[in-house]
């Protein structure tokens, strides 16, 4: 045998996604029964998993010399004791009876997450081959923390990504998954099921089992151990869920059962370092026209045989065709929206691998592999550097490739009101404008963020055809339409995927806001990734466990993408960073599939907070919102009135008119430009008129303005005093450049006494306050609740200016408010 040169492991390790076992699973009896099947030199790629790899790299010299060669020994079947018995080692004849035989082409639920505090369903899969790795030459005892398996994955129905192809299904249904390979641990196997391409029937549970959810009658669910029957399942669909043939196709499991596991039970007879990997369990869907005689020829003996697009099976579907039904058969993807116009037949088969011809199956694999004269290629030792998903070289390779392959499509918003049916409602153009005014009534595209939009989607579209992970930072001044897009570019993506445009995934929202601290975003990514109650899970527990799903361990067959919306990341930010740096790390692992879209309300918050480690995983895709302009929000409230219109008529009255969109346009522009702002002083001033039945004219929109300044916080900010004032700056400046709300008192003191250098008017006293005097103005905040600080026994031997401090009022409305009074440089410094 040739000398094994160990490859360079590949950093990608997306479809050998390994199935961990628990930790109670790790002691079980386990061994090897009967001879080698094939014997082969050690492929790194292919015979090592991924802690296999750190293990190997982490071993010293002294342990394993340069020269030291390993092979790899497969076999066709194996015993391992039964997860039902008590999980400690034991030999003899005790351990032979309470044990299984596992075979090459067997199919076995699996346990694939790792955290016995979480557990789920089990998977279901194919074994392909077993093996483990020895050195070379070795005739020891079997290692049984060295033996490895190889599956194929089958899909449940509630596998499917959230966001893709859906199609009505029976229970106990599965699909088999194309391309769905993975290697794993054999304790991660839970015992035996059945799967079959006959029509269901129902089945009699055996009273003497005791499942959890145990049922008389009708369709079996896997029961918890592996004794007694083994639950069945049914198979007709092979799922396609990424390329260029998303799609359902009919799909004969037996068939494709019986010819792969013939030769995957005869090994070569040379060596092929390439064998044991599965190839022969794959399913092909080649690209040819229609009608021709290759492709029918070949349709005779294809395993995915041709069927009706309808999902309700009948005993005919399952029938084998004759010679005169194959010769017109062809391949039909259920539930694609491909156009009809390409010559394409998309008839998926198993694909062949030519062989030599050499001595009789009957030789033994020792003699076998004795005669063999190929040697392995021998590639150099050399450290492959990976770039980072959005580092330079990977964004110039993006660009090279875009110049042969298709462009991420784009299509054009359409501009409706989603869900907003206002039926309901009685024909009043003023009641029905109320509800179109909401801040609340969002419609289904933006006008004047097409472009923002399109730049949004073709990032993200990018990265999920792609299959890779990535961050995208938006950023702008509230109420600019940050979430608002981001929400209709998944809205977009949700229905491309449902139509096989776009690879499938799951989308997640994590709002600053809406949790009670940051760690708790561990908390709420892992229960919409698991589907588990993680309500007794601390978020160490679910840190753990999504740090092992993203680096490719604990997926199983759920091997989709996943996007995730942080939105308010000003509120995610600890002292540490460990949060957002996790969520922006996690993207750059090769495994991870994962999209984070981080959203803040501030563009320089990378530079002004985060350290050099947390920029560097953000990536270079930074989309900016800029406030709206008085046209463009004019433009908005026209969009939403139109909806009235186009309900009632275009003879119904108006409730506002277009000179008071005008007006109130332009005010919110020159101060903000927020948008939800302009739409709730139109909301008001339709509101004050309703009663009178009129249209609101520019003096009505004028008195809600007069009456929105003249709140009972805008009141008690006019009549602040300067420090007071000066004080409220300070702290809002400090916020922006901490990107916190908790502020030490240290730091608001030393900004007050640079401001103090820039904002006093000639009116205004000149002289800098000493530290007494600062306390006496923080008191007085204190005291009217504008500001809150820190108190305690515990915060009484703290120094004094590290006690925290935080805004009590709204933020929005006390820049407002300061701006007025101060001027233009306080303006100027407070939008800064």
């Amino acid at each position: 045998m040739a000398k094994s040169v160990p490859q360079t492991p590949r950093r990608s390790q997306r479809g050998q996604i390994l199935a961990i076992p628990s930790q109670e699973a790790d002691d079980l009896y386990r061994s090897w029964y009967g001879k080698p099947l094939y014997i082969r030199p050690m492929n790194t790629n292919l015979d090592l998993d991924r802690d296999d790899v750190e293990a190997q790299e982490n071993d010293t010299d002294e342990e394993h010399e340069e020269d030291e060669e390993f092979e790899t020994v497969f076999y066709r079947e194996m015993q391992m004791q039964k997860r039902t018995t008590t999980t400690y080692r034991r030999v003899g004849r005790d351990a032979e009876e309470e044990t299984t035989i596992y075979t090459i082409g067997d199919t076995v639920l699996v346990e694939t997450n790792g955290d016995s505090s979480a557990r789920k369903r089990p998977s279901i899969a194919v074994i392909l081959a077993m093996w483990e790795v020895r050195k070379k030459g070795c005739r020891e005892v079997s290692d049984p923390t060295k033996m490895r398996v190889r599956l194929q994955w089958f899909l449940r129905p509630t596998e499917l990504p959230p966001y893709g192809l859906k199609r009505a299904h029976t229970k106990n249904e599965v699909y088999y998954k194309i391309n769905g390979r993975a290697t794993g641990r054999p304790q991660s196997i839970l015992g035996h099921c059945n799967v079959t391409s006959k029509t269901p029937v129902e089945v009699d549970v055996d009273s003497a089992q005791t499942p959890k959810r145990r049922r008389r009658t009708g369709w079996v669910y896997e029961v918890d151990d592996a004794d007694g029957n083994a639950p069945d399942f049914f198979c007709r669909l092979a799922y396609q869920g990424e390329g260029d043939h998303k799609g359902f196709y009919n799909f004969n499991w037996e068939k494709h059962r019986t010819v792969a596991n013939i030769s995957t039970i005869t090994p070569p007879l040379e060596i092929d370092l390439q064998w044991g990997s599965g190839f022969m369990w794959e399913v092909e869907i080649p690209r040819e026209e229609k009608g021709s005689s290759s492709s029918r020829k070949r349709a005779k003996d294809d395993v995915i045989e041709s069927g009706s697009e309808s999902g309700d099976a009948t005993d005919g579907d399952f029938e084998a065709q004759s010679d005169d039904e194959a010769d017109d058969s062809e391949g039909s993807i259920v539930g694609d929206n491909s156009d009809g116009d390409e010559s394409v037949s998309n008839v998926p088969r198993t694909p062949s691998k030519k062989r030599r011809k050499g001595p009789s199956l009957s030789q033994s694999p020792f003699k076998r592999r004795a005669t063999a004269t190929a040697t392995p290629r021998k590639p150099g030792k050399r450290t492959i550097v990976h770039p980072t998903p959005h580092s330079k070289a990977a964004l110039r390779k993006r660009a090279k490739a875009k110049g042969t392959i298709e462009k991420f499509a784009i299509r054009p918003q359409t501009l409706n009101f989603a869900g907003q049916d206002l039926s309901h409602l009685q024909e009043d153009p003023w009641l029905r404008s109320m509800h179109v005014l909401h801040v609340g009534s969002r419609p289904d595209a933006l006008p004047c963020r097409e472009e923002e939009f399109e730049r949004v989607l073709r990032c993200v579209g990018e990265l999920l055809e792609e299959g890779s992970g990535g961050c995208v930072y938006i950023s702008g001044v509230p109420g600019t339409g940050k979430t608002a897009t981001v929400h209709a570019v998944v809205r977009q993506l949700k229905r491309m995927a449902e139509n096989s445009e776009t690879n499938p995934f799951t989308y997640v929202e994590i709002n600053g806001l809406k949790i009670p601290e940051p760690p708790a975003a561990y908390n709420v990514l892992w229960e919409n990734l698991s589907g588990q109650d993680v309500g007794r899970m601390s978020s160490k527990e679910s840190l753990k466990a999504l740090t092992r799903f993203f680096s490719g361990g604990t997926r199983g067959p759920e091997s989709h993408a996943c996007v995730v919306l942080m939105d308010e990341l000003d509120q995610l930010v600890t002292p540490k960073q460990d949060v957002i740096y996790n969520f922006f790390n996690w993207p750059t692992l090769s495994a991870s599939r994962l999209v984070v879209i981080a959203v803040a309300n501030t563009m320089d918050l990378p530079e002004r907070v985060m350290t050099g480690r947390v920029r560097s995983r953000l990536g270079m895709t930074r989309i900016n919102f800029s406030p709206y302009k008085a046209s463009q929000l004019e433009q908005i409230v026209q969009a939403r009135l139109k909806s009235v219109k186009d309900g009632l008529g275009d003879d119904s009255p108006e409730a506002l008119s277009s000179d008071a969109i005008k007006l109130a346009a332009m005010k919110v522009s020159g101060i903000s430009g927020d948008a939800r702002r302009v739409l709730d002083i139109c909301r008001r001033a339709v509101e004050m008129v309703h009663a009178d039945r009129r249209t609101a004219r520019p003096p009505d929109v004028k008195e809600v303005i007069r009456v929105m300044q003249n709140s009972p916080t805008a009141a008690y900010l006019r009549e602040c005093s300067f420090h007071e004032r000066m004080m409220l700056a300070s702290l809002i400046k400090c916020m922006k450049r901490e990107g916190v709300q908790e502020i030490k008192w240290g730091e608001i003191q030393h900004q007050h006494l640079v401001y103090m250098n820039l904002l006093p008017s000639p009116s205004d006293p000149t002289r800098k306050p000493t530290p007494a005097e600062l306390t006496i103005v923080l008191d007085s905040l204190v005291a009217s609740r504008a500001l809150l600080i820190e108190d305690g026994p515990a915060v009484l031997r703290k120094p004094e200016g590290d006690r925290l401090v935080i805004l009590n009022l709204e933020l929005s409305e006390v820049e407002r408010v300061l701006s007025e009074v101060g001027g233009t440089n306080w303006k100027n410094v407070l939008n800064t």
